[in-house]
């Protein structure tokens, strides 16, 4: 599956999805996660211009080769940062200070959302959902599905859903606090 872009958010950098790693490459690199092995089998590279300083070419350690594992960019709710996704292995990473930067915990991430109005972006997992603001991590969701969630709506404040349940063998609708991450319904 090709890399998608979804730059929702407004965002003080400029980058581009790589087909392949560069010839000439820019004198500024960086490998997420510092410790990954086999780096270029498969991985995400992006070309990102910080608004404060010198291009740099990122490189994103391919988590899943499966097509149901997202791969691609997004921008986030802090303008500075940026979010790539390599086979459902999710990073943020702040574009002025490219060492900073987060790993988030799904393994594998199955989707991303982007809520503007909330200033949230969303990542799903087969069990819970977990939410980037401005100030970073907002919050995650208890487990929500013994395994396969689908995101159905937002209403208000209110993130729906389907999780499936191991026990009933069917899906339970669940609703989520969008502000806190609280269950207020189901699962």
């Amino acid at each position: 599956m090709d890399p998608v872009s979804h730059l929702d958010f407004a965002h003080s950098w400029q980058a581009e999805i790589l087909p392949r790693r560069p010839p000439i490459l820019p004198p500024r690199r960086f490998i997420y996660p510092r410790e990954a092995e086999e780096i270029e089998r498969g991985a995400l590279e992006i070309l990102v211009r910080p608004a404060s300083d010198a291009p740099f070419l990122a490189t994103f350690a391919l988590g899943f080769a499966d097509p149901a594992a997202p791969t691609g960019l997004w921008s986030c709710p802090r303008p500075a940062e940026l979010c790539a996704v390599a086979g459902g292995y999710a990073y943020i990473v702040d574009a002025d200070n490219p060492q900073r930067f987060s790993h988030l915990p799904f393994r594998p991430v199955l989707e991303v959302r982007p809520l503007p109005e909330h200033r949230l972006l969303v990542f799903a997992s087969h069990q819970s959902l977990l939410a980037w603001g401005e100030d970073g991590l907002a919050w995650q969701s208890p487990r929500l599905s013994s395994e396969g969630l689908r995101l159905i709506e937002i209403r208000g404040h209110e993130l729906r859903g389907l999780g499936w349940d191991l026990f009933t063998d069917r899906d339970v609708a669940f609703v989520l606090d969008l502000r806190t991450g609280d269950l207020l319904q189901g699962a």
